[in-house]
């Protein structure tokens, strides 16, 4: 499921500017679902009229039961007419961070598929956004916060529901979580300043480059720590000649060792990063 939300990201980046259809919204449920459903064949495709699909609670009441599948074309074209309207002042303004939390409510309430419904009407919220500017939404953990109190996203789903869908709750919810999340991410890059400040005085005197020494700080906190080419040229966003370079770098200078796992490379932090170089 990370590696598919990774996947899912890098799409919705490349296709930022490419208007919302029909088509895009299923490529990103099928992305996103790949290899992770329990029927296999409920990915990439609408939910068909003799499949009832309905959200329930844990005991099994069932809490929304979404439109028939025979409106969906029809509301699906309502949808896409929404998202990719351009914002006119004259025209009954609608913020871009309001229009893509209505986004993720309409497309939770529609609930066109099988299943994948949630992540894909996440996935939407993060489209619109990045699509209206909002670049440094890529990096707010929403989703994150929204698995750790299920109960507030369904209360404010059933609110809206109930009182003629004033989607007044859902998008107060979702203002009161990016708060949150922007507070996450200060604190995150606060602890990453410091772990590279004492990175820099720990391994000032060693031959290493930025990346290698963001590597270092973490292996001391972390010397379980199994790290992998793949996953060091995801978190750089470098090429993978690059991460390599770094990885059997770091090994050559005898802070990291290597094993082969499969068909991967796996690193891990020796002994000397107990001392300083």
């Amino acid at each position: 499921m990370v590696a598919n939300n990774y996947r899912a990201i890098q799409f919705i980046r490349e296709n930022v500017r490419t208007p919302l259809s029909r088509e895009f919204v299923i490529e990103l449920q099928r992305m996103l679902t790949t290899d992770t459903l329990d029927d296999p064949g409920h990915a990439g495709r609408f939910r068909k009229s003799d499949e009832r699909v309905v959200v329930q609670d844990a005991y099994g009441e069932v809490l929304h039961e979404p439109p028939a599948a025979g409106e969906l074309p029809e509301r699906m074209a309502t949808l896409c007419r929404f998202a990719n309207a351009k914002p006119r002042i004259d025209e009954g303004f609608i913020h871009p961070v309001v229009r893509a939390i209505i986004l993720h409510f309409q497309l939770a309430y529609d609930h066109p598929f099988c299943d994948g419904n949630g992540r894909t009407a996440r996935a939407l919220f993060y489209w619109s956004i990045l699509r209206a500017g909002y670049w440094l939404f890529e990096f707010l953990p929403i989703s994150r916060l929204i698995y750790r109190a299920p109960s507030k996203y369904t209360r404010a789903f059933l609110y809206t529901e109930t009182d003629d869908l004033d989607c007044t709750y859902f998008v107060v919810y979702h203002l009161r979580l990016i708060g949150q999340a922007r507070r996450d991410l200060a604190d995150y890059l606060r602890e990453k300043q410091r772990e590279l400040a004492e990175a820099d005085t720990l391994f000032r005197r060693a031959p290493v480059n930025h990346r290698q020494r963001a590597l270092l700080a973490h292996a001391v906190r972390h010397p379980d720590t199994a790290y992998t080419i793949e996953a060091h040229q995801r978190s750089h966003g470098v090429a993978y000649g690059t991460a390599r370079s770094d990885l059997f770098g770091l090994e050559r200078l005898g802070y990291l060792s290597r094993t082969k796992v499969g068909r991967m490379f796996e690193f891990r932090p020796t002994r000397k990063l107990s001392r300083r170089p």
